[in-house]
């Protein structure tokens, strides 16, 4: 089934979704994100709101470039989640990453990961950050970073997190205060940056 087109998707773009009753987290392939797949990154990206703040397709592909390390996961051709990292000492205009960085200790953070509605609870979200701590390992860094909405609430998320052995470090007020983050932080075992 498709669904239809949300605010801020590209047009004429639809999100397909599939019933994935028997869907493995083996089932996806986990693989850098591609020019081609912003179109359907934003789309998916848009309909996961108010949990990340909508983009345009311009503003995503823009996203794409700037941060360090941006993966897909795709089931039978379709992309039904991603992930986006940057490394610290980026010049990236957010309220959350400037909390990090305030923090002067290296990081990889999460500035946002989505699974398509129909792809959540199969295991795929343990996959993307499997890869995740593996790439934070790789490049040497012991803490990756990222937040959670309090306001309005994501409790799905914020358990999802703690099971992957994130806790809290911090609270803010963000958007002029129209939303309330948990700053997180989980330990990379291996890392070597501190």
């Amino acid at each position: 089934m498709r669904l239809a087109p949300g605010d801020g998707d590209p047009p004429g773009y639809t999100v397909h979704v599939t019933s994935f009753d028997t869907l493995s987290p083996n089932d996806a392939v986990i693989r850098p994100l591609a020019g081609s797949d912003v179109e359907a990154v934003t789309a998916l990206n848009n309909h996961a709101y108010p949990a990340v703040p909508t983009v345009t397709v311009v503003e995503m592909a823009g996203l794409v470039e700037a941060f360090d390390w941006c993966m897909v996961a795709e089931v039978e051709g379709d992309v039904v989640g991603f992930v986006m990292a940057v490394e610290p000492g980026k010049n990236y205009d957010s309220e959350n990453y400037r909390f990090f960085e305030s923090r002067g200790l290296p990081h990889f953070y999460i500035d946002r990961v989505v699974l398509g509605e129909a792809a959540r609870g199969k295991g795929l979200g343990r996959r993307l950050y499997g890869e995740l701590f593996e790439e934070a390992k790789r490049r040497g860094y012991q803490r990756i970073t990222c937040e959670v909405n309090l306001k309005p609430e994501n409790p799905v998320s914020l358990a999802f997190h703690n099971t992957m052995g994130f806790v809290g470090v911090g609270v803010q007020d963000t958007k002029g205060g129209d939303v309330t983050v948990q700053l997180l932080e989980a330990v990379v075992e291996g890392g070597d940056r501190d």
